[in-house]
């Protein structure tokens, strides 16, 4: 048997300082639908850790320095080959995390993209002049203005996107020349292994990136390691938060949970607009099965459309088909797993119990959770209050952007809001006065651009990506001053 969902006689290995190697002990990978033995990873032992963590440190100053033809070069070279393995990467997602194949083709070309961009900014990412002569005692001279590479990344990244979020990590720190520790989640360690077979076939120099696939308690002895200086966490806001106290002099950016919200206003009412709205929100509360930072968790209509937009609504989830991710008709496939899928049925039961309707869904089948809709939610249910990661949406109906407002911000999380109007007033009020990171007007809060800034406030943790935007969070200023010079 061959492909992704074959088993393999040897351990895929680990990358330790751009080698392939063999681990101490193995990991298996089990596929989220029915728990088949998907491949056996080797896993590092302190050893091989440590040789990691100190080539990273020794090869720091010399990659900062690397030519950006080279790290420019190494990026097109992974983009390309993503491109060339699609179908066999995007097989792979879906072997280790469970995602339909659809979702998992679209992470694919995401991060094809991401590694594209990167290369770009790598070559363009130069600083800036800043004459000085505005005041008498600075005339004849010009600053010079950089951004250099902070030192060694940890990156520490999630099951749901095993792709595209290492990418996130991946490519932004090879652009600005900073070696990464790449720490993926347990469950999904093959896709960032399979970056390191591509990162491996480029000029890199030994120690610019290792994939270490090592469990979640040994990570935060990698946090504590002075030589690792920038720690880039996505994941929950618990552990996120846990390594922010941690380290407190490191330099930390933690992309964490969110309970998005999507307002649908007054004036989107005809019914174009009600349907359009209702199977944007219904596909992005359920894909990933729902597990997805900016997955669409509350929905908040002004009443003046609820009548007409909640069964449009219900309709687009019922017509959603779960079950095997590798049937093409599929938009939900399983949750991670079934300790997952077993606390989302615990929610929705809480929510029940406190009044809640189920208008559509609510039922468990081992690891799959049906697409399930929650009208007259409390607000301090876990189903509404907190982050539920699954394929689940609560109601509230509002009078006018007022209440809809108060509502969105009524929450410990800010990553990004959708909000369906057409007043460009409304629009830009939203944006004044959302506490979120980013608001989407015209769709989900779940669109996101790879090369725009990315991030939240509040629990939804600080920093940003975006590849731009997180090469500036992987540097830092450096000023050169030149005296007498002619302006």
């Amino acid at each position: 048997m061959t492909g992704p969902n074959a088993v393999e006689a040897k351990p895929r290995p680990c990358w330790i300082a751009g080698r392939a190697e063999q681990g101490e002990r193995e990991l298996v990978v089990r596929h989220p639908f029915d728990g088949t033995e998907v491949a056996s990873v080797a896993v590092p032992g302190p050893d091989q850790v440590e040789r990691a963590v100190a080539a990273a440190d020794e090869v720091a100053a010399e990659f900062r320095r690397s030519p950006a033809h080279v790290r420019a070069a190494a990026l097109e070279h992974v983009s390309r080959r993503l491109a060339e393995r699609a179908e066999e990467v995007a097989e792979t997602i879906t072997a280790e995390n469970g995602k339909p194949l659809r979702w998992a083709t679209v992470e694919v070309s995401r991060a094809i993209s991401t590694f594209r961009f990167a290369a770009e900014e790598a070559r363009r990412f130069t600083g800036d002049l800043q004459r000085l002569d505005t005041e008498p005692a600075a005339q004849g001279r010009l600053a010079v203005v950089r951004r250099v590479s902070r030192g060694p990344v940890l990156g520490i990244a999630p099951f749901n996107f095993p792709l595209n979020l290492v990418a996130h990590k991946v490519a932004p720190a090879l652009a600005v020349g900073a070696p990464i520790v790449v720490k993926p989640a347990p469950r999904t360690p093959l896709s960032s292994l399979l970056l390191g077979e591509l990162l491996a076939e480029t000029e890199l120099p030994d120690g610019a990136f290792s994939v270490l696939p090592v469990g979640n308690e040994e990570t935060m002895a990698l946090v504590r390691d002075e030589r690792l200086p920038v720690v880039s966490f996505t994941g929950s806001g618990l552990v996120g938060w846990q390594i922010a106290d941690a380290v407190p002099r490191k330099h930390v950016v933690l992309e964490l949970g969110g309970n998005a919200a999507a307002v649908v206003c007054a004036d989107w009412d005809s019914d174009a607009d009600l349907d359009f709205a209702a199977q944007r929100i219904a596909t992005y509360s359920n894909y990933q099965a729902g597990q997805s930072c900016i997955a669409v968790q509350r929905v908040i209509v002004d009443r003046a459309v609820a009548d007409r937009f909640v069964p449009r609504l219900v309709a687009a989830v019922r017509e959603l088909r779960s079950g095997d991710p590798h049937d093409p008709e599929v938009v939900v496939g399983p949750m991670v797993d079934e300790d997952a899928a077993k606390r989302v049925e615990a929610w929705v039961g809480e929510a029940v119990e406190r009044g809640a309707r189920v208008l559509a869904g609510g039922n468990r089948a081992g690891t799959v959770f049906e697409p399930t809709v929650l009208a007259d939610v409390p607000t301090d249910a876990k189903a509404w209050d907190e982050e539920i990661f699954g394929p689940v949406l609560a109601l509230s109906t509002v009078d006018g952007l007022d209440e809809a407002v108060s509502r969105v911000n009524d929450s410990r999380y800010g990553l990004q809001a959708g909000l369906f109007t057409h007043d460009v007033r409304v629009a830009f009020r939203a944006s004044a006065e959302l506490e979120v990171g980013g608001v989407v007007v015209g769709d989900v809060p779940s669109f996101r651009a790879d090369q725009m800034p990315y991030g939240g406030v509040k629990g939804s943790g600080v920093g940003r990506e975006g590849v731009r935007s997180a090469m500036n969070d992987l540097t830092e200023e450096r000023v050169l001053v030149l005296t007498g010079v002619s302006l």
